[in-house]
């Protein structure tokens, strides 16, 4: 079970990076056809993608120290 715990915080993870670099790049390609102001646009995008990155990682860090499974020792 703990197993399935793991990988679903993974996948979840995923699913909210996938969707984060989509918004970004809609938003930059929106910035490009000069449909949306872009002067600081680009560098807070990036800001808050490396801020998503490393929070991600530290809980997909965190879960695999948590479930990691015990072993028997001989």
């Amino acid at each position: 079970m703990a197993k399935s715990t793991s990988s679903n915080v993974r996948k979840v993870v995923a699913y909210v990076l996938a969707a984060l670099v989509l918004i970004f790049s809609v938003i930059a390609i929106l910035a490009i056809w000069d449909l949306i102001e872009y002067r600081y646009l680009i560098k807070r995008m990036f800001q808050s993608l490396m801020v998503v990155l490393a929070s991600s990682a530290v809980i997909v860090l965190i879960f695999a120290i948590l479930d990691r499974p015990e072993k028997d020792e001989v």
